[in-house]
């Protein structure tokens, strides 16, 4: 202990002596007052944001409204003492709810890099840049000059009016897609293609005014203009972005992967994306380059990667537009004061600013439009659309304030351009699109889109295949391989280990040994089967637990669409429809189900690798169910690649028809509403690419009728949908489904969808 004092006193005493305490915590009035602060802005904004929702406006001018009311304008106006009291003009107060502001931006950032569809702007590439550059071009040249042409009292240093003159230039350029997607999706347009162009302009249009962003706010940070600074800025742009999308995206969409299959859940897949977007923040800043951007741009890797979890997303959303977003655009609209904008000077400059941002930005959109081949009233929606500022606007404010380059007065103006740019966009907006003319191409597409939107096989995007290695799963591997081959999917192959070990050392590593060869020749035998695409991701892995299907229901809970099963290759229990394993993995599984029985002969050995099926004909049964549909979708998918006949029969049951029609003693009708029913699904089989043909059959034992008709017809494969009924504990799909499971000659598959 002593020679502890002889250490610690020395120590304290020169901290003393140097002022070099222990920091102090944040004060009570200062905590108490930034609580009160966000209570208050939280509550005013989510309040005018909802009433702005009611009557068809952006919640976002709401939020701005809030800031403004609370600020100088009318607050401070009615009671300027308690105004003054609740937000002082103290900086080190204003630091705390500039932190949590700056949060707000940044996560608002990664957002809408969540929701941008680079195959969007692709697919509408050369329309949408050259409606994007007109958008930027012409407003940055008209900004540019009014920037060059504004009093000296508008600006914060008179001195620097050349970078003034650039970040006036590079706000006019602007849009806001938030703002421009929540107007089309309210009008029901964000799919049509005009909306797809507006998106994909605004969104190249911001990715471009990002970068100009991060160099002009370089060069106000440098506080010089030279060839070596714009030469470091752009630089340190373009290298950023090059690799962010070469080899960023794989890094991310890997650390995503990783995370996903070692830790999983929403929590961890939404707090990799925060600390990858607030990283690449903080490396765009230290670049010179703007913290946006960096967040902006991971968030759209993060939403391009498949493993990250839409859940997660959503929840990230609904917690910025709950919380983070209200608090900046409410605490940017308290530096606003409205009163300062009715000096006669400043009113009639801040409406020639508004005038030259609308005119900029219209004429530029609409001439992008004209030569990228859109008809007049497309031109002038575009120019609608892009015209809105909104957030983005606010973000540009926001970073020019903090950067010295705009005073009060100019920031006021822009706010007050981003406020009135919202509330044109959605009446302008609805005018404009109502006068567009909806194409034949257009239509298909969009009924395509809403077919796909509610098909079961089009939404599959992950399948598990737990394996042991016999002909049942090989044969499901193999129509996992057909899958892929029209539906981009991720395919992951799991051998599943029980705990359970032998008790004397030998023993357990003798059968260690038995184990990781079994699961070795396991997963070669079905990758070898599937014989997927190249591009297609598959992944192996063995995973033990205290049991098997504990381990394969595990590993089912991350974010998979299908599980693909093998029934049983020896004698079921009684009490079991396959075995315990499958039957307790069908009851559990969080996603779709497919249990496939080959009905082909036990070969010798553990893991015989199977002939390659040739299938020719597909039967499926159907009673017009969301279940049947399932099953068809799946077989004209597998009938698509294959180029087999899908057929699909309906069994009219005699009995039952005799019953109901005692006084008609016709079956007309019912053969008229199976016939319905049959072309409907046929349709959906046709769709999907598949030849298929329709029967009805008629007879007093619907599965014996489906046995015989494919017997006689040398059906390859059967595939039923149905769904789960617990009986005494197993799995029970019906009777009729039990019975074609067990007496059929050929491969069945049954689906089941939780």
């Amino acid at each position: 202990m002593q020679n502890l004092s002889l250490i610690l006193v020395p120590v304290l005493a020169a901290q003393k002596a140097t002022g070099d305490g222990l920091i102090k915590p944040l004060g009570h009035h200062e905590l108490l007052l930034v609580l009160v602060q966000l209570s208050l802005l939280l509550l005013v904004a989510r309040g005018l944001g909802e009433l702005m929702r009611r009557i068809n406006l952006p919640p976002v001018v709401g939020e701005l409204l809030a800031g403004v009311l609370l600020g100088p304008s009318l607050f401070g106006l009615l009671l300027p003492d308690l105004q003054a009291h609740i937000f002082p003009k103290s900086q080190e107060q204003s630091n705390l709810l500039s932190v949590i502001s700056w949060l707000g931006v940044l996560f608002l950032l990664i957002v809408t890099g969540l929701e941008t569809d680079l195959k969007l702007i692709l697919r509408k590439g050369k329309t949408a840049l050259l409606i994007s550059l007109g958008g930027i071009i012409v407003p940055f040249i008209t900004g540019f000059g009014l920037g060059w042409l504004l009093p000296d009292s508008f600006l914060a240093d008179p001195e620097k009016r050349l970078v003034f003159s650039l970040f006036i230039a590079t706000a006019m350029s602007i849009s806001a897609v938030p703002v421009i997607a929540k107007v089309l999706m309210d009008l029901n347009l964000i799919r049509r293609d005009i909306g797809q162009v507006t998106l994909a302009a605004g969104m190249t249009d911001d990715t471009i005014g990002w970068i100009l962003l991060s160099v002009v706010s370089g060069l106000a940070s440098s506080g010089k203009f030279d060839l070596g600074t714009i030469f470091h800025s752009v630089s340190a742009a373009i290298l950023f972005l090059a690799i962010a999308f070469t080899i960023g995206r794989t890094i991310v969409d890997q650390i995503l992967r990783w995370v996903d299959d070692y830790v999983g859940g929403i929590a961890a897949s939404m707090s990799v994306v925060l600390i990858l977007a607030l990283s690449a923040a903080a490396l765009t800043h230290a670049l010179g380059l703007e913290a946006a951007l960096g967040a902006f741009v991971m968030g759209i890797l993060a939403g391009q990667s498949r493993r990250f979890s839409n859940e997660a997303g959503h929840m990230l959303e609904v917690f910025t537009a709950a919380f983070l977003a209200p608090i900046f655009f409410a605490s940017a609209g308290l530096k606003v004061n409205l009163l300062a904008l009715l000096v006669p000077q400043t009113l009639i400059f801040g409406l020639i600013v508004l005038a030259v941002a609308c005119v900029g930005k219209f004429t530029g959109a609409y001439l992008g439009s004209r030569v990228g081949g859109l008809s007049h009233w497309e031109g002038l929606a575009m120019g609608s659309g892009m015209n809105a500022r909104g957030a983005m606007e606010i973000v540009v404010a926001t970073i020019g304030l903090s950067l010295g380059v705009l005073n009060p007065q100019m920031y006021s103006i822009i706010v007050m351009v981003a406020i009135v740019t919202s509330l044109m966009a959605p009446p302008l907006l609805r005018w404009t699109l109502s006068k567009v003319v909806m194409g034949e191409e257009e239509a298909r597409r969009l009924e395509q889109e809403e077919q796909d939107s509610r098909s079961f096989i089009k939404q599959i995007h992950r399948i598990l295949i737990p394996t042991s290695g016999g002909p049942n799963i090989q044969l499901a591997a193999q129509l996992v391989g057909y899958m892929a081959h029209q539906n981009s999917i991720e395919v992951t192959s799991l051998y599943a280990l029980s705990d359970k070990q032998p008790q004397s050392k030998a023993r357990r590593m003798e059968a260690t040994q038995v184990k990781d060869t079994a699961a070795e020749q396991a997963l070669a035998a079905v990758t070898e089967e599937m014989q997927l695409p190249a591009d297609t991701t598959l992944q192996t892995k063995t995973e033990s637990g205290r049991n098997k299907a504990e381990v394969i229901l595990n590993e089912a809970n991350k974010n998979y669409d299908l599980i693909v099963l093998g029934a049983s290759e020896q004698i079921r229990p009684q009490k079991a429809l396959f075995n315990l394993l499958v039957d307790r993995v069908v009851q559990e599984a969080p996603c779709a189900t497919m249990v496939v029985k080959s009905h082909l002969p036990q070969p010798k050995g553990e893991i015989c690798k199977i002939p390659q099926q040739q299938l020719k004909k597909i039967l499926v049964p159907t009673v017009g169910t969301e279940y049947s549909k399932n099953a068809v979708e799946m077989a004209s998918t597998i009938a698509a690649q294959t180029g087999a006949l899908v057929m699909i029969v309906n069994v009219i049951n005699l009995p039952q028809v005799e019953y109901i029609l005692y006084e008609q003693r016709s079956l007309a009708p019912v053969k008229e509403i199976a016939h319905d029913m049959l072309e409907q699904q046929a349709a959906i089989s046709r769709n999907l690419g598949a030849d298929v043909k329709t029967y009805i059959l008629q007879g007093t034992s619907p599965e014996k009728e489906i046995l015989k008709f494919a017997k006689t017809q040398e059906v390859d494969l059967i595939i039923l949908g149905s769904n789960i009924r617990m009986v005494t504990g197993r799995v029970f799909f019906g009777h009729r489904v039990d019975v074609i499971l067990s007496k059929a000659h050929c491969p069945v598959a049954v689906i089941t969808v939780p």
